[in-house]
């Protein structure tokens, strides 16, 4: 059985147990039935918001407290960046939800504002209008960005996330504007380090330190969740039910997909279940 082979699991949340308007109940399911025998579950996402914003939500959508034991966000891992820089002079880019949203991403941090010109440092957080704006609208500011050789912090390395039958715009999709710009991207979330680093602390703290060999990456995104799995040597399980739709011939979807990405996954499903 495939969830014996593994002490831990690093499980990806949008597209994977949830879509943003329901639980994926089946998917939810497997995590707690996988906790029961045993293993540990953390939620490892790249919602640029705190953990205690993310899990929020939870509840409405259907997703059990039983199916995981701790949860780290790209914002986690986003705050712990901003705390050592607290001197520099942020432009904040935001989500359309407006600041007030926005701030339990920094709320405490104690950092200073600015404009595009006052700034040292661009705060990528997500478009300003996730339904009406593109990635491009940005190009010309985030090109004066980089001109000025202004860093990029992005608060959520996605380049779209799935909400519903819809796919939105995310603040990786800007960063990979600033980059085209010659902009340098700072990533703490997924599939970089600082993301991995704060889940396997947030394990230990829970007396739980599986080897890598025993610790399963589970997510729906070639480019973060199987890039990430493949770079600190983990098991990787991709499913079928977030980005990408897939029709009948799955395996083969999914062997062309990763090799799009030049990615491989020891596993896929077309959804999560046990």
């Amino acid at each position: 059985m495939l969830a014996d082979q593994y002490d831990a699991i690093l499980c990806d949340v949008w597209g994977v147990i949830h879509n943003g308007r329901y639980a994926f109940e089946e998917a939810c399911e497997a995590l707690v039935r996988f906790r029961e025998q045993g293993g540990a579950v953390c939620l490892i996402t790249n919602a640029p918001v705190p953990k205690e914003q993310a899990i929020r939500y939870f509840d409405p959508l259907g997703v059990p407290p039983e199916a995981f034991d701790d949860c780290v966000t790209s914002g986690d891992a986003t705050r712990e960046v901003l705390s050592q820089r607290v001197g520099e002079v942020f432009w904040r880019m935001g989500a359309d939800e407006g600041w007030e949203h926005d701030k339990f991403l920094y709320e405490g941090l104690d950092l200073q504002f600015g404009d595009a010109r006052t700034s040292d440092t661009v705060l990528c957080i997500g478009l300003e209008d996730q339904i009406n704006d593109h990635p491009d609208d940005y190009r010309n500011r985030l090109a004066e960005a980089a001109d000025r050789e202004m860093e990029m912090i992005c608060a959520n390395p996605d380049i779209r996330v799935r909400i519903g039958d819809q796919l939105h715009w995310c603040a990786g999709a800007l960063a990979k504007v600033f980059e085209e710009e010659g902009g340098k991207v700072i990533y703490p979330g997924k599939p970089h380090d600082p993301i991995y680093d704060l889940a396997l602390a947030r394990l230990a703290d829970l007396g739980v330190e599986p080897a890598t060999p025993r610790v399963l990456c589970i997510g729906d995104s070639p480019a973060t969740d199987m890039t990430g799995a493949l770079a600190r040597g983990f098991d990787g399980l991709y499913v079928g039910t977030g980005l990408q739709e897939h029709g009948a011939n799955f395996e083969q979807e999914v062997a062309d997909l990763l090799g799009d990405y030049a990615v491989s996954a020891k596993w896929a499903m077309p959804k999560l279940t046990w």
